[in-house]
């Protein structure tokens, strides 16, 4: 029988597809097995590369993987695509996966250890805590609305809702009143919790090697150094800080033909959060610098003078990735 040198696996919760292949991609396997059969089987296979969507739940069994002396790797989703032949099924997605990971020039996702999940799942947290809140408080102002009493957008407009809803010469009805003092009370709850979190995060962040080192650079605080060294893999990966910006689509996307040099809007490819933070980081850095009247650097106060505030800080936020990089490198 020939031998398998690599093994193509569609992760699912209780059913996966694997597609097993020799040196030369011919196909010697093709097998749908539970959770429980996947472990026992790959554990009698010989040594061979395990190739997986980086999916959910694909860094655990990276690491089940390595325990059985396996080599495992991870693909993003979007390389696999284009290797699906016509008809998409979970077994077509394994002998993509396959073929995807066979290819020389393609890139692996850095698979995370248990303490990079832990502190995603912090992180995670906080941000479904505060997107949970906003939709509170939209909900609030406008069922609000819907009695005439309306009030601006904006966590900082809270207390002029709670007001509203405590002035008894409002024409609000006594149901319409009381759940929304329901609502109040579900939002103090969610900023409560927040605070807690926010907290925990900083403890967290004081505990991990190099965000100390991280923090020094303006723009980025506790939670952004956090999500750089929960979601970034290690950056000695990158061989350069333009590369790192790239990974993170702060660079202009490129849509080039015939010799000629076009680029468009930043690409917003690469790790979200980190990008968004950045980003966030990168304007509050240019509005503080206005607000308290200190001198911004000669390439800052030039790209203000001729370019609009969100342009500006998107172009400083890549600076700023480059400059983590050296940091850190």
């Amino acid at each position: 029988m020939t031998e398998v040198t690599i093994v193509g696996v569609d992760i699912a919760k209780n059913v996966f597809h694997l597609h097993g292949a020799a040196s030369d991609g011919s196909v010697v396997f093709r097998k749908k097995l539970t959770r429980t059969q996947f472990q026992r089987f790959m554990a009698s296979q010989p040594t061979c590369v395990v190739a997986m969507d980086a999916c959910g739940g694909a860094h655990h069994w990276d690491r089940e993987m390595k325990l059985q002396g396996h080599e495992p790797r991870l693909i993003a989703p979007g390389y696999v695509r284009p290797f699906v032949k016509r008809q998409k099924n979970n077994m077509a997605d394994a002998e993509a996966i396959v073929e995807a990971a066979l290819r020389p020039t393609m890139r692996f996702v850095e698979a995370k250890d248990e303490a990079a999940q832990a502190r995603c799942m912090l992180f995670r947290g906080r941000d479904q805590l505060v997107r949970q809140r906003s939709q509170t408080v939209n909900s609030l102002r406008a069922f609000l609305a819907e009695f005439g009493q309306i009030a601006p957008a904006g966590m900082q407009n809270v207390s002029r809702l709670a007001a509203i809803i405590a002035d008894t010469a409002t024409p609000l009805p006594a149901l319409a009143r009381e759940f929304c003092e329901e609502m109040l009370e579900r939002i103090n709850a969610f900023s409560e919790r927040l605070v807690h979190l926010t907290r925990w995060i900083n403890e967290v962040a004081a505990q991990t090697p190099d965000v100390a080192r991280l923090r020094t650079m303006p723009g980025v605080g506790p939670v952004t150094a956090l999500a750089i060294r929960s979601f970034a893999p290690p950056l000695e990966q990158f061989r350069s800080g333009r590369d790192f910006a790239a990974w993170l689509g702060l660079v202009p996307r490129q849509n080039s033909t015939g010799g000629k040099e076009r680029l468009g809007r930043v690409s917003k490819m690469g790790q979200t959060d980190i990008r968004r933070l950045l980003v966030i980081g990168a304007m509050a850095v240019i509005r503080w610098a206005g607000r308290k009247g200190n001198v911004l650097n000669a390439w800052l106060t030039q790209l203000l003078a001729r370019k609009p505030k969100m342009l500006v800080a998107i172009a400083l936020a890549n600076k700023m990735a480059r400059g983590l990089w050296a940091m850190m490198t």
